[in-house]
């Protein structure tokens, strides 16, 4: 008996099998869910391909969350395989590392960081509303951050839309409440995903976290921050709202 039996959830954002998207639904599936995932565009193929990999192979949703005939007809979507849904798992950030990351703070076009914080951020929001028809009450909301207090190396305008993306849980989370409607994220560390792989730079904020993390880090691993995701997921955390939960062997508390 696993911790999400009877559980649907919609893991949005899944391309390869080395995304947390992926550990997810996996971890999902294996604590008794329900799972459906999506994906859109030239990547729709690819994540079809990479959902047979799971250990039950879920349907995929076409779904790009900043088109809003998409969002309007989500709900219908979803009830074409499930009646409803306990949970929603967001896994979906985009910046262009050409302007926006590697050094380029102070040279992003207004253009790519609107597009940044909308893909990023805003469609939190915009999933979460497109979800609620079709969401119980007792469900549950997560996302995935990359720690947003800090100014990290590279990370630049994407570091943004992250804080961005922090404060829109902890709006959903106010306004969501009352339908009993949880929303929390996930802080992981640093992780070898194919968004990681874009930024420039990003290998050397890497190599630097199994040196402070006290737990230590791989960032090949992307399994215990699937486990966080579904435990939020789960009944587990009933009273648990707003909240940032960091996966990221303890680096997050230690000082220079």
């Amino acid at each position: 008996m696993g911790i999400l039996d009877g559980k649907r959830i919609l893991v949005a954002g899944v391309t390869m099998d080395s995304s947390i998207g992926f550990a997810t639904a996996k971890v999902a599936q294996e604590q008794g869910a329900t799972v459906l995932v999506s994906n859109f565009g030239r990547a729709l193929g690819i994540t079809r391909r990479i959902a047979k990999r799971l250990p039950q192979e879920p349907p995929v949703i076409e779904l790009d969350v900043t088109d809003q005939g998409h969002l309007d007809g989500l709900a219908d979507a979803v009830r074409e395989h499930v009646d409803g849904l306990d949970g929603v798992v967001h896994s979906i950030a985009y910046g262009n590392p050409q302007t926006l990351l590697g050094g380029r703070f102070l040279e992003g076009p207004w253009d790519d960081v609107a597009q940044a914080v909308q893909v990023s951020a805003y469609s939190l929001k915009s999933l979460a509303v497109a979800t609620k028809p079709v969401m119980s009450e007792g469900s549950s909301i997560v996302g995935l951050t990359f720690d947003a207090t800090s100014a990290w190396p590279a990370y630049d305008w994407m570091g943004v839309a992250k804080a961005a993306l922090e404060s829109t849980s902890r709006y959903l989370a106010r306004d969501l409440g009352p339908q009993g409607i949880r929303c929390n994220l996930v802080a992981a560390g640093p992780l070898k995903t194919l968004a990681a792989k874009a930024i420039p730079g990003f290998e050397d904020l890497e190599s630097s976290w199994k040196d402070r993390a006290p737990l230590g880090w791989d960032e090949s691993d992307q399994e215990p921050t699937a486990k966080a995701v579904v435990a939020l997921l789960s009944d587990f955390f009933p009273a648990t709202t707003g909240e940032i939960v960091h996966v990221d062997g303890g680096f997050h508390a230690m000082g220079l």
